[in-house]
C-alpha cells in the first residue's frame, strides 16, 4: 500500500509554468519545471517560475526532476529551480542539451549539477517506486510521456502529445509502450488541457504541405516564412518541401540563434551546408535579394512579428520586404498579442508583397485533441484523471471529455494550482490548500523580483516619476541651494516652471521646518516628503507619480573671516 499525494505548483488555470509534484510515501518525484511569459502590464519581468518554497522546505526527500520535453514553459525554471536546490534532473538528450544551454546563459557551471539522460528503454527505480519513459510525438524532438509504477498502480504524466502518425524519426509515439502500461492498474493519468478547444483542425500536415508547395512553386523571388521557434517540426517540413524545390535557405531571428541553431547544429534540424545562405549586412553593395531564396523568420511569443515589423519599414539590417516578396506566417498570435500582431499585419499588407495567413484552424496542431484524450485514455484505462496544463476553460473542457467517457465526476481531479490530494490504497483521503506565490525574474533566471517591484514600474507606467534632490549643512542646518527638481512620464496644464515651483516649495517649506528641530531623521523626512509632494501633485495634476527623494548631507568647512 502506498501513500501518495500529487500537486501542481503551477500550469493548473493558467499557460505556462508547468510543474507538478508527486510523493510516493517518503519520495517526492518533481515533473517538469516550467516559466510562464509576462503578462502585458508585468513591467520588466522577463518570466514568471513556479513557487518551489514547498520544495525547499522538503528538498532532501526530493528524487529528481523528470522532464518531459524541451520547451521553455516545461523546462525554463530548471536554472531557477537548480540554483535553490541542486537536484538531479532527468531528461532526454535534446532536452538536456537544451538545459545545459539554458544554464550557460545564466551563467551556471554544468558540471556542478546531475543531469542525466534517458531514452525510452531506461527504468529507474527509487525504493519502491519505478519510473519509465514513452515517446511521445510533439513539436520538438524527443518528447517523453513518465510513468511512476507505485504498489497501488501506475501514475503516468502525459503533457503536450498527439497521436499523429509522425514518420521523422525523433517524434515516433511509443504506442506498444503506452499499451504495455495499460496493461496494468493505471491509477491516475496527468494529462495535458490546453488542445481541447481546438475543433475542426487538420488531423496531419498535407494542407500546410499543400499551400507551402504552390507558393515556392509559383515564385523564384525571396518567401520569408515566419514561424515559432518551438515549433521545430513544422520549421522542418517546410525546409523538406524548401529543398526539394532546390530553394536557398537563410535563418533569421534571436530564436534561429538559440533553438533552431542548436536543433541544426546537433542533428535534429536536418539542412545540407550547401544550401544555407548566411546573410551580411544592408548596404549600398548587398540587398540580400536573392534569387529562389527562402528566408525562415523565428523566434517565441511576438519576436517574429517584431521581425516582420522591422523589415516592411526597413529597419532591419538584414531584410528589406519589397514587392514580389511572399510573407508565409505559420505562427498564430499567442493570447494577449492579438492587438500587436493585428497592427504588424496592417503594415505588412500595406507592401507589394504577397501575403498568406495560416490560422490557427489551418495548421495541425501539436497538442492533444479531444480524440487524441480518448485514445490515450482507452488505452490506459486509469481510475484518476487529473486535467493539467491550460486555462481553466480548457481543463473544463477535458473533464467534459472524460464525463461523455462514462468517468465518474469523483474520479476527475480538476485542481487548483497548490491543492494537494491524498490518495491512500487507491482512495482519495483528503485535499489540502497550500498557499503559492508567483515568483517574477528579471533578466537572468537566477534573481527574482517582487511584487512590490512591479507594482511601482506599473505606477511609473502609468503616473510618471518625480525625483526631488536636496543637499543641506549640517553643521549650519540650512539648505546649500534650492531643490534640484526632475519630472518625467506625465502630463499636465501647468508648465515645467509652475511645477517644479510648486514641489521645490514644499520641499523649501519642509526641510526648513524640520532642520530647525533639535534631532530628526532623514528616513522619516523622506517620507514626509514623498506624502506631502505626492498630496499636491495630485491636487494640481491628478496624478501620483512614484516620488524618490534624495538627501545629501554636507559637512561644509567654516570660512575664515
Amino acid at each position: 500500500m502506498a501513500n501518495i499525494k500529487i500537486m501542481a505548483l503551477g500550469g493548473l488555470g493558467e499557460q505556462g509554468k508547468n510543474m507538478y509534484v508527486v510523493e510516493i510515501n517518503d519520495n517526492i518525484f518533481v515533473l517538469d519545471a516550467g516559466i510562464k511569459y509576462p503578462e502585458i502590464d508585468m513591467f520588466g519581468v522577463d518570466a514568471v517560475v513556479p513557487d518551489i518554497s514547498y520544495l525547499i522546505e522538503n528538498k532532501k526527500r526530493i528524487q529528481g526532476v523528470f522532464l518531459s520535453h524541451g520547451h521553455e514553459d516545461n523546462i525554463g525554471a530548471i536554472p531557477y529551480l537548480l540554483e535553490r536546490i541542486p537536484v538531479r534532473v532527468y531528461g532526454t538528450h535534446y532536452t538536456l542539451s537544451l538545459v545545459e544551454d539554458s544554464l550557460k546563459m545564466n551563467k551556471m557551471d554544468i558540471k556542478k549539477y546531475k543531469l542525466y539522460r534517458i531514452n525510452d528503454k531506461k527504468v529507474l527505480t527509487f525504493d519502491d517506486v519505478t519510473v519509465s519513459f514513452f515517446n511521445t510525438t510533439h513539436s520538438v524532438p524527443e518528447s517523453v510521456g513518465i510513468a511512476l509504477q507505485t504498489d497501488d498502480g501506475t501514475i503516468v504524466y502525459a503533457t503536450d502529445f498527439n497521436f499523429n502518425p509522425e514518420t521523422e524519426s525523433y517524434y515516433k509515439v511509443s504506442y506498444e509502450k503506452i499499451t504495455d502500461i495499460g496493461k496494468e492498474k493505471v491509477l491516475a493519468v496527468l494529462s495535458e488541457s490546453v488542445g481541447t478547444s481546438s475543433l475542426g483542425r487538420p488531423s496531419d500536415f498535407s494542407n500546410f504541405e499543400y499551400k507551402l508547395n504552390n507558393i515556392l512553386n509559383s515564385t523564384e523571388k525571396r518567401v520569408i516564412i515566419a514561424a515559432y521557434s518551438e515549433d521545430l517540426l513544422r520549421v522542418q517540413k517546410a525546409i523538406n518541401i524548401a529543398l526539394q524545390k532546390e530553394k536557398k535557405i537563410a535563418f533569421i531571428g534571436k530564436g534561429s540563434e538559440r533553438l533552431v541553431n542548436f536543433a541544426r547544429n546537433t542533428n535534429y534540424i536536418n539542412i545540407d551546408e550547401e544550401s544555407l545562405v548566411n546573410l551580411k549586412y544592408i548596404d549600398e553593395h548587398n540587398t540580400n535579394n536573392i534569387k529562389d531564396l527562402v528566408v525562415f523568420v523565428t523566434g517565441v511569443r511576438n519576436e517574429p512579428y517584431a521581425a516582420l515589423n522591422r523589415m516592411v519599414k526597413h529597419e532591419d539590417r538584414l531584410i528589406h520586404i519589397e514587392k514580389g516578396d511572399s510573407i508565409v506566417i505559420v505562427c498564430p498570435p499567442k493570447s494577449g498579442s492579438e492587438l500587436y500582431v493585428t497592427n504588424v499585419i496592417n503594415e505588412l499588407y500595406r507592401s507589394d508583397a504577397s501575403i498568406t495567413i495560416f490560422d490557427k484552424n489551418d495548421i495541425f496542431g501539436t497538442h492533444a485533441t479531444n480524440a487524441d484524450l480518448k485514445t490515450l485514455y482507452s488505452m490506459l484505462k486509469p481510475k484518476f484523471a487529473m486535467p493539467i496544463k491550460g486555462e481553466y476553460r480548457h481543463m473544463y473542457d477535458h473533464s467534459q471529455v472524460l464525463l461523455k467517457m462514462g468517468y465518474n465526476k469523483e474520479n476527475i481531479l480538476t485542481l487548483e494550482n497548490g491543492e494537494m490530494i491524498e490518495i491512500v490504497n487507491g482512495e482519495i483521503v483528503n485535499i489540502e490548500k497550500k498557499s503559492l506565490s508567483d515568483i517574477f525574474v528579471n533578466g537572468s533566471l537566477v534573481g527574482g523580483v517582487n511584487e512590490k517591484v512591479i507594482k511601482d514600474r506599473e505606477t511609473l507606467s502609468e503616473q510618471g516619476i518625480v525625483i526631488v534632490n536636496v543637499a543641506y549643512d549640517v553643521r549650519t542646518r540650512k539648505l546649500i541651494n534650492d531643490p534640484s527638481i526632475i519630472t518625467k512620464g506625465f502630463t499636465y496644464k501647468l508648465s515645467d516652471e509652475q511645477l517644479d515651483e510648486i514641489v521645490s516649495n514644499i520641499t523649501v517649506k519642509i526641510v526648513n521646518n524640520t532642520l530647525l528641530k533639535k534631532s530628526f531623521h532623514v528616513e522619516q523626512l523622506k517620507e514626509v516628503l514623498q506624502t506631502e509632494i505626492s498630496n499636491q501633485l495630485f491636487r494640481y495634476t491628478k496624478h501620483r507619480p512614484i516620488i524618490m527623494i534624495s538627501i545629501t548631507e554636507v559637512n561644509k568647512p567654516k570660512t575664515k573671516e
